[in-house]
């Protein structure tokens, strides 16, 4: 079975960053992990760097793994995920949140879904201080049924979101993420996929708990 390379953009995500790889080495077989790390200046680093698989310890799949670390300097978030696709060594990358701890995956499905989409991204579940809270706004997007090329009519322009996501690495090497921009690089690249005559899709069957970050760009306005 095909590997997957998971990118992670960190900044002082000491609090969740191990919760979210691990769950990673849960439900993936041996990932590859790419941390793109935006100076911080807590453990988030030290904790990641404790996934790192070392020939003395015992081998174990849901314990360690390939870990790689690079610094980003003049950080958007596009640039962030360009970086980490370049690195990159699978076919498949899985672009996650530092604060998503994914709950329900099947990677054999995912694989299978690939290869008709260019995008399959998942059902976030919004934890806000330990309590899963009503999912209003944005979080009112991710339902029960599948969906193709999901169009928000909240925010008017088609909707798909980097927080739990899988792509093929060929492709956003074709289509890469908008650098210039400050935030919302997945809604633009979503529209680039579908005016290059791509498909993505949406899939509730991929489950990650989202949890609430006072820096996290997904919660402003909502706690």
């Amino acid at each position: 079975m095909n590997q997957v390379s998971v990118i992670i953009r960190n900044r002082n995500e000491e609090r969740w960053i191990g919760h979210a790889v691990q769950s990673v080495l849960e439900h993936l077989a041996q990932p590859e992990i790419i941390v793109i790390n935006n100076g911080s200046n807590d453990d988030s680093l030290e904790i990641v760097r404790s996934f790192r698989h070392d020939p003395a310890l015992e081998k174990s799949e849901k314990k360690y793994s390939t870990v790689k670390i690079a610094e980003i300097d003049d950080y958007t978030p596009g640039k962030a995920l360009n970086m980490g696709v370049q690195i990159a060594s699978n076919s498949i990358i899985l672009i996650l949140s530092a604060h998503v701890v994914i709950k329900t995956l099947n990677q054999e499905s995912i694989f299978n879904n690939m290869k008709k989409y260019s995008c399959v991204f998942g059902k976030q579940e919004p934890i806000y201080r330990g309590r899963k809270i009503t999912p209003r706004y944005l979080w009112s997007h991710f339902g029960q049924q599948e969906v193709e090329n999901m169009y928000s009519e909240q925010e008017n322009r088609y909707f798909l979101h980097n927080a739990l996501a899988f792509y093929h690495k060929s492709i956003l090497l074709e289509i890469p993420f908008d650098e210039a921009i400050s935030g919302k690089e997945d809604r633009i690249w979503a529209k680039h996929c579908i005016e290059a005559n791509h498909t993505y899709l949406y899939d509730p069957e991929i489950v990650g708990e989202h949890h609430f970050t006072i820096a996290g760009n997904t919660w402003r306005g909502v706690g």
